[in-house]
C-alpha cells in the first residue's frame, strides 16, 4: 500500500478534470489535497489486509478528531487537509463520511436496488462535492441537492468503469436486480470478454447516471469564476465517459473505458459556455 504522502503526490500526474488547468494554485492545492485524503482512504479500504481495515479507518477519524480540535494529526493525508479546513471552512463531516463508506465497504458487499446504490453514494460520493463547494465558498445550501445529484452519477460511471476490477475485490456495485432482470450471473463479471447481458446491465447504469447529471447540471448556471470552471470539469468528464461507454458498446470487461482529452475538452467548454 502507498503511503498517504505518495498518495498525495500521485493525485497531480493522474487523471484530474481539464478545469484544472485554468485554476490557481490555491484551487488546485486545495483539491488535491482532498484528492489525496480519498485517495488514501480508499487505500486502507481496498490494500490492506482486510483484518486490519477497521483498525486503520478508525485510526484515520480519529486523527480527523485532532486536526479539528487543533492537535497535530499524524498521517500525511489528514496533515495536507489543514490548510483547506482553515482557509476554507470546510466542516468535518464530509470527510467522516468518506471513512464510513469505506467501513462499508468491509461489510456490504452487494446491492439490490439502485436506490440503495445511491444510498451507498451518499457517503461514498457526495461529501465530495459538499467539501468542492466549500473550497470555492459556494456551500450554499439549494446547491447542496445538485451537487450530490452530479456526484452520485459520476460514482455511478465509475463503477460501470471498474465492473471487473471491483468483482476481483470482492464487490458488486451493478443493482442485483437488474442483473436478474437481464439474465446475468455473478460469472459474467469475471471474464475479458462483455456479454451481452451485462453490456445491457451497463447501460441501464450508464443511462441512469446521465440522468442524474442532467438534473444536477443547473449547478453550473448558480456558479461562476473558478467554481464555475471546476464544476463544469466534473460534468465534462461524467457526459464525456457515457458517450464513450456508449460507443464502446459497454465493454467494460476488455480494458477501462476513457474518453478522450479532446472530448472531454469539448464538452468542458459547452457546459462552461451553456452553464448546463
Amino acid at each position: 500500500m502507498s503511503s498517504g504522502r505518495d498518495v498525495i503526490s500521485r493525485a497531480g500526474r493522474e487523471n484530474f478534470p481539464v478545469a484544472s488547468r485554468v485554476l490557481t494554485g490555491r484551487y488546485r492545492d486545495h483539491l488535491f489535497a482532498v484528492y489525496g485524503f480519498a485517495r488514501h482512504v480508499d487505500d486502507i479500504g481496498d490494500e490492506n489486509d482486510p483484518r486490519d481495515r477497521p483498525r486503520l479507518l478508525d485510526e484515520i477519524d480519529a486523527d480527523l478528531r485532532r486536526l479539528y480540535a487543533g492537535r497535530g494529526p499524524r498521517h500525511p493525508a489528514v496533515r495536507g487537509l489543514t490548510r483547506t479546513v482553515r482557509e476554507c471552512a470546510v466542516p468535518a463531516e464530509p470527510f467522516h463520511r468518506l471513512v464510513e463508506a469505506n467501513r462499508r465497504d468491509q461489510a456490504v458487499t452487494r446491492y439490490e436496488t439502485f436506490d440503495d446504490l445511491l444510498g451507498y453514494c451518499a457517503f461514498s460520493a457526495n461529501p465530495v462535492g459538499h467539501i468542492v463547494l466549500h473550497v470555492f465558498g459556494a456551500a450554499e445550501a439549494a446547491r447542496v441537492p445538485l451537487s450530490d445529484r452530479v456526484c452520485s452519477a459520476l460514482q455511478v460511471i465509475e463503477h460501470c468503469q471498474d465492473v471487473g476490477e471491483d468483482y476481483r475485490r470482492g464487490r458488486i456495485y451493478l443493482p442485483a436486480e437488474d442483473l436478474r432482470r437481464y439474465g446475468c450471473a455473478e460469472r459474467d463479471l469475471a471474464g475479458t470478454a462483455t456479454p451481452a447481458p451485462l453490456r445491457r446491465v451497463v447501460a441501464v447504469q450508464a443511462a441512469r447516471a446521465a440522468r442524474l447529471l442532467d438534473a444536477g447540471a443547473p449547478l453550473l448556471a448558480s456558479l461562476s469564476g473558478y467554481a464555475r470552471a471546476a464544476v463544469a470539469g466534473y460534468v465534462a468528464g461524467g457526459r464525456a465517459t457515457v458517450a464513450a461507454l456508449e460507443r464502446s458498446g459497454h465493454d467494460v470487461l476488455a480494458g477501462t473505458v476513457r474518453p478522450r482529452r479532446a472530448r472531454v475538452a469539448g464538452a468542458w467548454l459547452r457546459a462552461l459556455v451553456t452553464g448546463r
